[in-house]
């Protein structure tokens, strides 16, 4: 007998619908719930274990994955079986991630896991706007401790009105795709790239999100309590004791307040700190530290961030000296490395960034091959976040969902100003090689001089900041160009890119809950002057896109062919193409444009002598005569009953001459009119209808002799 079921309908107000379901599915999991939207349908369930962790931190995971069946689709590759999880997933994953982690109890440590499933896919559906929803959801069906519920939508805009999670072809019209998690009371995180907005529209965006968000809390409040909602679970909340947290707190907030206030390095400061922990540490006995060592290092971290905090709130004063608005040292280098397309150097304060640009074809486009989404990327950015940038030693195990996160804010940052007509593939690789506050930043910094050094024309230079927060309800404090203390202490960690016209891209994460809308706005304009300080730094290194490519770097030179021409350029097996890359050293790459049916040829080469002659050989290939024009011809082969001539203008394009079309007087000898190599001009008469060849003439440009009475007497009698 199938189980009884809960649900709840939630109203987009534009007559979509999104449905919630639970008690049919995933029974042993401690919260899960089904959520569709049209025919698109994900799974969510949740667990914890009841066994707390060794961890001194909170072992959550988020897993989001796209079944291939849900869209009647094969894996790829040769086991056909789902494998890793693709850049998208991953992307997905730490968008909820950030939304939840933050709600559940700070001193929560046993082992939780999310896992959402896209089980069924619809075209005009895109699942990762609803993955936050189904993994609130399936939290508030559980008795997992959890703050308070939350969701998370895309918005975009199209014609000028918003749109609340729009499909993929309605954003391909939008200058505005934004995904916003929020609780009923609080928005908590933002990303997402746009089209040179203002900071006051991107505030509106946010509302206008915020405003269907509520309605989904509503939702899963309802659906949980129809369900039966279940008593929060006990758990160990952690040692406690009020002795030991005021003599930890008398003996280094001055200290730590000292130490701050005196605009240290990131290193010397740290040392600084360590040494008054040391000095904390000296003042319990080894039986003390044996049973509370822990506890007293958490209540060192508790001080030390208080006391920073009040150093900013009281006297504007920062870790590193700076006031609230104040950038850090900026310098910037490009064409540093000798043999690559295009590289940058953007260096701001500690944190430093080595961007290379690397041209191709259309060969080199990333494959995106998703359930829900199939296509390629011609321009695509990869982040490297080595250990030794932050001056750690620790194993490196494939890339981590951080670095495909902080790529793909720098790529959607980037992405926006190449230009329309930009013949390449471009990839950009950054590097960090130092870190201390947003590298992401500095990543989009050195990707923009990067291109331009390349000769990519952009349409404008783009940069990016990193600002912070810190309120305590009455008193706040924006902070520009943050250090990584200051992303760690702060309520509120956001990097805005744009350009000197508009936001390009933005990622937020708001710990404060309740922030007014008057303070984000007020935080985006100062992150915008910011933004403008870095951009006049990088346009004083390289103000303009270079004039061309390097010159060891490859020119690119597309040409559309007719498709019936396509198979001769290739060649029977390809030998044509084959032969002439070879000899010209170029690559070439042939596609077929799937609306005109042509051919779009790239050809892709470091020298024009090369470029030139694969461009000879297309017109040679194309070539078609016309009718009634006269052309010159070289003869190539003399038989019995004509010449064979190639057209000079077309070499490899031959055409036979009839004998009886080189003179008006009857030839007897072809070898007696023309030889071998000789050089003349035919005129084309088409296809002769009688042999269904072209025909071609050299008796045509000749003056016809005049006939004598004679003669004309004799041929009527014959």
């Amino acid at each position: 007998m199938i189980p009884k079921t809960f649900n709840e309908v939630i109203d987009l107000g534009d007559g979509r619908e999104i449905k919630l379901e639970t008690g049919k599915l995933a029974k042993q999991a401690h919260g899960s719930v089904v959520v569709q939207m049209g025919n698109a349908m994900l799974l969510c369930t949740v667990v914890s274990s009841y066994k707390e962790s060794s961890l001194d931190f909170f072992p959550l995971t988020v897993d989001y994955r796209e079944k291939f069946a849900a869209a009647g689709r094969y894996p790829g590759g040769f086991f056909k079986r789902e494998a890793r999880p693709s850049d998208g997933e991953v992307l997905t994953m730490r968008i909820v991630d950030r939304v939840l982690r933050p709600l559940f109890p700070s001193d929560y440590r046993t082992e939780t896991q999310v896992m959402i499933q896209l089980m069924s896919h619809d075209e005009d559906v895109m699942p990762d706007a609803l993955a936050g929803l189904a993994a609130s959801t399936a939290i508030q069906l559980s008795d997992i401790p959890f703050e308070t519920a939350i969701s998370e939508a895309r918005v975009g805009r199209v014609n000028g009105e918003f749109v609340i999670n729009p499909s993929r072809s309605q954003l391909l019209e939008s200058d505005i795709d934004m995904i916003i998690g929020a609780s009923a009371d609080s928005v908590m995180m933002v990303e997402g790239e746009m089209d040179e907005i203002s900071e006051e529209e991107m505030a509106e965006a946010i509302q206008f999100a915020h405003e269907h968000i509520k309605k989904q809390v509503e939702a899963q409040l309802r659906l949980a309590e129809a369900f039966g909602k279940k008593p929060t679970r006990e758990y160990n909340p952690g040692k406690e004791d009020e002795a030991i947290e005021k003599k930890v707190h008398e003996a280094a907030y001055q200290k730590i307040y000292d130490i701050a206030k005196g605009g240290h390095s990131k290193r010397d400061r740290g040392e600084a700190f360590s040494a008054v922990k040391e000095e904390v540490l000296a003042l319990f006995s080894e039986e003390e530290l044996e049973e509370n060592e822990k506890l007293i290092k958490t209540y060192f971290n508790k001080v030390e961030k208080e006391a920073v905090r009040e150093l900013t709130l009281a006297e504007g004063i920062r870790l590193d000296g700076r006031k609230t608005d104040e950038i850090r040292p900026i310098w910037c280098e490009t064409d540093y490395l000798p043999s690559v397309h295009g590289s940058a150097i953007f260096t701001r304060g500690e944190t430093q960034a080595l961007a290379t640009v690397t041209l191709g074809t259309s060969r080199e486009a990333n494959t995106i091959d998703m359930p829900t989404h199939q296509g390629e990327e011609t321009f695509y950015l990869h982040y490297n976040f080595p250990p030794f940038c932050t001056g750690e030693a620790y194993p490196i195990r494939g890339t981590s969902r951080r670095e495909i996160g902080h790529g793909n804010l720098a790529q959607r940052a980037l992405k926006g100003m190449l230009p329309e007509n930009n013949p390449y593939t471009v990839r950009v690789v950054s590097e960090v090689l130092e870190s201390n506050g947003s590298s992401s930043m500095a990543t989009v910094c050195a990707g923009t001089m990067a291109m331009m050094d390349a000769g990519i024309k952009m349409k404008k230079p783009v940069s990016g900041i990193a600002m912070g927060l810190i309120s305590d309800g009455e008193r706040h404090a924006v902070l520009s160009d943050i250090l990584g203390d200051e992303d760690h202490l702060g309520d509120m960690d956001f990097k805005v890119t744009g350009t000197a016209d508009g936001i390009t891209a933005c990622q937020m994460d708001i710990k404060v809950k309740g922030l007014p809308y008057e303070i984000l706005v007020k935080a985006l304009k100062q992150a915008r002057n910011g933004r403008l300080h870095i951009l006049e730094k990088l346009t004083e290194t390289i103000s303009e896109p270079n004039e061309s490519v390097k010159a060891h770097a490859p020119k690119i030179i597309t040409r559309r062919i007719p498709n019936e021409f396509i198979g001769a350029l290739i060649g029977p097996g390809g030998k044509v193409i084959q032969e002439l890359q070879k000899t010209t050293g170029t690559e070439i790459v042939i596609n077929e444009d799937p609306v005109t049916e042509e051919g779009i040829v790239e050809i892709l080469g470091t020298k024009q002598e090369g470029i030139d002659k694969v461009l000879a050989k297309i017109d040679s290939v194309t070539f078609k005569p016309e009718k009634g024009s006269v052309y010159e011809v070289t003869v190539v082969k003399v038989l019995d009953f004509g010449v064979v001539v190639e057209y000079n203008d077309a070499p490899g394009n031959e055409v036979l001459l009839h004998i009886s079309e080189l003179a008006w007087e009857r030839t007897e000898n072809v070898s007696d009119v023309l030889k071998l190599g000789d050089v003349l001009d035919v005129k084309y008469f088409g296809v002769d209808p009688r042999t269904k060849k072209p025909k071609v003439s050299r008796k045509a440009l000749m003056e016809k002799p005049e006939r004598s009475p004679r003669k004309e007497d004799e041929d009527k009698k014959s």
